[in-house]
């Protein structure tokens, strides 16, 4: 099952409200660098769906109450999150397995990563799991990782 952004503000809304019921909606669009229209928008569908209820705090300050439909629904959305997530990270890891076996096939026992981000240290931690060294050398292969795709360049080493 794969979680949409939407899916993923909707967790960020309701464990930020859970941890602070009175948490405004310049703060929540903050914390979650969206428009505050954005958070009214899904404060409103959360509402309607009976997953968060408002009530007034103040003449003009709303309290945001978390119901026992919305306790289940930050859970399978907590669920489908690290399911997701663990499904890249195995994926991801396969991949450069891969891209490695081609790497000893060509003879190198080094590489260079090249990019930012969680993928890079995935690739990383599967390089010394594989016994490969990761050099700054520009004479080796290279993984090049761009976003959440590794590609391997060979080409690189000549």
């Amino acid at each position: 099952m794969e979680t949409t952004n939407e899916e993923l503000r909707e967790l960020t809304l309701l464990e930020k409200i859970e941890n602070d019921p009175d948490v405004n909606q310049s703060v929540l669009a903050t914390q979650l660098g969206v428009a505050v229209g954005t958070v009214n928008w899904h404060l409103k569908r959360l509402i309607a769906k009976g997953y968060v209820k408002a009530a007034r705090a103040e003449r003009k300050k709303l309290r945001y109450i978390i119901t026992p439909e919305g306790i289940a629904l930050r859970a399978r959305l907590a669920v489908d999150y690290v399911e997701k997530t663990f499904s890249i990270y195995r994926k991801t890891r396969q991949r450069v397995k891969e891209h490695l076996a081609r790497v000893n096939e060509a003879g190198f026992d080094r590489v260079r990563i090249l990019g930012k981000g969680d993928v890079v240290d995935i690739c990383r931690l599967t390089c010394i799991e594989q016994g490969i060294t990761v050099v700054t050398d520009k004479h080796v292969p290279v993984l090049q990782v761009d976003g959440f795709k590794v590609q391997l360049k060979m080409k690189e080493a000549e």
